[in-house]
């Protein structure tokens, strides 16, 4: 940490990180020191040398919390509307049999998240930057191009599937849903200038809320105990092959490895001491363990939910769209407002990650520094148009599964580059991927 004297006035995108927490004590815009953004990379020095501080190796609560909040906003990703479409398929044609891949890739999820982490932890920089400056021009404009396109296809999803609940709830046409979506996004985006741990509140406050409402129905439809151990057995249920690849696709996104990778810089870490390293990694790891585990269960009451259905043998087609129909007809209109009051918040909080997302790729492959507004403005503008065309044309439902099946297929532009940095001992030093990593 160095002193300055003046801070660039808070309109960028990188004021997201103006805010810095220290492990140790929380610090605000004022505290008067910036946190040098260079390399980072740990050059020699033995791994427990602190500057003659003891290393506390005890579990501490009180550091968890400090480290909480880039994980649960990451964990937004794997709970979008996207998710929820790709959960209710998977449940209507599979029943209680896909809910082994959804705990296998949300396990492969977590590992790769906390790779993600682990780059910016160490390196002191995020995914899209390594990229932009270790790749050759053409390459890292290619890599950008494929992220943008993940971006869109999420973005088409948390719009649509908010406009979906609004329609539930207060009976608008679902274009004027989706208009709403995209300009409230502006509104909600500048809660962090409050600050990055009232922004992080507010999204814990948020799949808080998405936990209880898929939570209630799921116990709604009082599911058979074994049934649902019996669908950690891996199998693949007759005409859910399809739906099992769109369910993959949808838990592990691309773009949110540039998502997590960028919002664990928001702490302030002690680069120069390999201890404090590790221990950053360590809570970040066990904050993306927790926050996973949660989004697991949330995606699974959902599954289980909508297996009701197709235990039930009774032929119903259910969509994004047409699931609160169902839910009324069998369970009365409390499931229905439930179901949409879950919906909402994931769309809602899943729009917001998704800016964010956009504005860290944007900034970290092509190098922009423009107003945060700005940024906000260009992000949003690039998904309005799909997403507008999707809601007049009321095509989300034949859309969910062929986006969800395109994000599987551009995972391996965001995991190569990955797995390429956190293997390189030139720039992770001691951190570098454990053999089994590399090789699972």
């Amino acid at each position: 940490m160095v002193p300055v004297t003046q801070k660039k006035p808070p309109m960028y995108c990188d004021t997201f990180f103006d805010s810095k927490i220290s492990p140790v004590k929380l610090q605000t815009n004022n505290t008067g020191y910036a946190i040098k953004r260079n390399s980072g990379v740990i050059e020699g020095g033995n791994e427990d040398d602190d500057g003659g501080e003891a290393d506390d190796n005890k579990f501490s609560f009180s550091k968890l919390w400090m480290y909480t909040g880039p994980g649960w906003l990451m964990s937004i990703a794997y709970l979008d509307p996207g998710n929820i479409a790709g959960d209710l398929q998977a449940g209507t044609y599979g029943g209680y049999g896909l809910i082994w891949s959804l705990f296998i890739a949300t396990f492969c999820g977590l590992i790769i998240q906390i790779l993600a982490a682990r780059l910016a932890i160490v390196t002191n920089k995020d995914l899209a930057t390594h990229c932009r400056e270790q790749f050759s021009k053409p390459l890292t404009y290619a890599l950008w191009f494929m992220a943008e396109i993940a971006i869109i296809g999420s973005d088409i999803q948390e719009v649509i599937g908010t406009a979906i609940a609004l329609k539930i709830l207060f009976g608008f046409p679902l274009w004027l849903g989706a208009v709403i979506t995209i300009c409230d996004t502006f509104t909600f985006l500048f809660i962090h200038y409050c600050g990055v741990r009232k922004l992080e509140a507010l999204f814990i406050t948020l799949v808080g809320t998405m936990a209880v409402c898929f939570f209630v129905n799921m116990f709604a439809v009082q599911p058979e105990i074994m049934e649902i151990l019996g669908g950690f057995i891996p199998g693949v249920p007759d005409g859910s092959f399809d739906k099992m690849i769109g369910l993959i696709g949808s838990i592990i996104m691309p773009h949110n490895l540039f998502l997590h990778s960028a919002l664990v810089l928001s702490r302030e870490i002690d680069r120069s001491k390999k201890s404090k390293i590790k221990e950053a990694n360590f809570y970040f790891s066990v904050e993306a363990t927790i926050s996973l585990c949660v989004s697991f269960l949330i995606n699974m009451s959902v599954i289980i939910t909508f297996a009701h259905w197709h235990l039930s043998k009774d032929g119903t087609e259910i969509t994004l769209q047409t699931a609160q129909s169902a839910l009324y007809n069998t369970f009365g209109n409390n499931a229905k407002i439930v179901w949409a009051i879950g919906l909402l918040a994931a769309g809602q909080s899943s729009t917001m990650t998704g800016t964010y997302a956009g504005q860290f790729v944007m900034q970290g492959f092509l190098h922009l520094r423009l107003p945060s507004w700005l940024q906000v403005g260009i992000t949003r503008s690039i998904a309005i148009f799909p997403a507008l065309i999707v809601a007049f044309n009321d095509s989300i439902d034949s859309l969910d599964g062929l986006i969800n099946i395109m994000q599987a297929v551009q995972l391996p532009f965001a995991l190569i580059p990955l797995l390429k940095f956190t293997s390189s001992s030139n720039l992770m030093s001691g951190f570098i991927n454990h053999k089994f990593v590399t090789g699972f």
